[in-house]
């Protein structure tokens, strides 16, 4: 059973974290950047009187809170991500960014606030045992602020016996909580590839060049038939070239000496994400040997996969149904392709991540859309489900 939780406490403070939430949104900053949000994390953990260290992973806050009761041994850990993106946001509503070309466009501005509402239910109500470390993180879109933390020592500094976080999420309506064991966001790699060959006229002397750009168009469909022909179909993944660059387009005549690509791939498990490196490596050695020319492949592997424990995930679920009821819950969500830097502290640390719904609508804007913005609405339900997933593991002595 999960401690009581005074309900009233989040909808009384909801207007107040509703104006914290759209000043983040007003000021986003990018990763690693995040220095007036991260100030402002500060300035609310002093007013509760909460400890804190500043940072952790360059602009990474981590505050702690012990109980009043006799110390149990547990330390549990919940993670809130802070950065925005550099998108220019379209909206119209009366708290759009004020910088030009960054925005919140995938909810961490909520994702922070709803940590800090759990952070002043905490400070007022201390009649628990044990620690509850609060992880202010910076730099998740892209760039490893997760990971950043986890390599200066976030858990030998902090030590914590398991680690939460989660993720509104627009595909789901309002309120609704969706987990599932194992992995549930896929490992992120970045392709980066150059294709060189040998400049030259289309028109007169094409024979003499080594022609790039055909050598393109040849890589472009082999390495799109890789998932479906090198992959396990039963293992979900994705390879997306979603980038070219090559030549001039008033130089219509003239063949290049290179053109570049960019892509991505998505995966759910280290043997799939092994096949298909290696496949996209031999393609690409393939056809450069059939075409003459050189091909180039910088395959960076940016996040691993974010996989559950399924102790964690457990009592993530055993919370949301008490406080939310089943119907609010949605047990065994199918996985994203999404990328989520939290797969460090998950690969350091016994934890779980889940989805909260924040749809009002059957087409709401989606994430990293320009139009998109956090739904208020969901804050209370929010920063208490963290309190009670803290609480709850705190008294969980599997």
């Amino acid at each position: 059973m999960t401690q009581p939780i005074d309900p009233t406490f989040f909808d009384d403070q909801h207007s107040s974290l509703t104006e914290l939430r759209q000043h983040f949104h007003r000021h986003p900053e990018l990763g690693f950047k995040e220095h007036a949000t991260s100030a402002r994390v500060c300035d609310e953990l002093e007013r509760l009187d909460i400890p804190f260290d500043h940072g952790l992973g360059g602009t990474g806050v981590v505050a702690t809170i012990r109980g009043l009761g006799p110390d149990n041994g547990r330390r549990i850990g919940l993670r809130a991500d802070m950065d925005a993106l550099p998108i220019q946001e379209a909206s119209d509503h009366g708290h759009v960014s004020e910088v030009p070309g960054v925005m919140h466009a995938c909810g961490h501005d909520g994702h922070t606030t709803m940590l800090i509402g759990a952070a002043r239910y905490l400070a007022r109500h201390r009649d628990f045992s044990g620690t509850i470390q609060l992880v202010f993180q910076p730099a998740e879109e892209g760039l490893g602020g997760g990971r950043a933390m986890v390599e200066e020592g976030l858990f030998e500094r902090f030590p914590m016996d398991a680690i939460y976080g989660l993720h509104n999420w627009p595909a789901l309506p309002r309120g609704q909580v969706a987990i599932r064991p194992g992995p549930i966001m896929a490992a992120t790699d970045r392709l980066d590839i150059c294709i060189r060959g040998k400049g030259g006229h289309g028109g007169v002397n094409p024979h003499l060049s080594t022609d790039p750009v055909r050598m393109a168009g040849a890589l472009i469909q082999a390495l799109h038939s890789v998932v479906s022909r090198d992959a396990d179909p039963l293992s979900p993944a994705a390879l997306s070239l979603c980038g070219i660059k090559g030549g001039e387009l008033e130089g219509f005549a003239i063949i290049p000496d290179e053109v570049r690509l960019s892509g991505t791939v998505r995966t759910l498990d280290s043997a799939t994400q092994d096949r298909i490196a290696e496949a996209i490596q031999r393609t690409c050695d393939g056809v450069a040997a059939t075409y003459g020319g050189e091909i180039d492949v910088d395959h960076q592997r940016i996040f691993p996969a974010t996989v559950n424990h399924p102790a964690a995930t457990d009592h993530v679920i055993a919370t949301a149904k008490e406080l939310l009821g089943e119907t609010a819950l949605e047990r065994d969500v199918n996985p994203s392709l999404g990328g989520e830097d939290f797969a460090f502290m998950l690969e350091k640390c016994p934890g779980a991540y889940f989805f909260l719904g924040s749809a009002e609508s059957d087409t709401p804007p989606p994430l990293h859309n320009a139009r998109y913005d956090f739904n208020d609405a969901i804050i209370p339900v929010g920063s208490r489900l963290l309190v009670a997933i803290a609480l709850g593991a705190l008294n969980d002595h599997r």
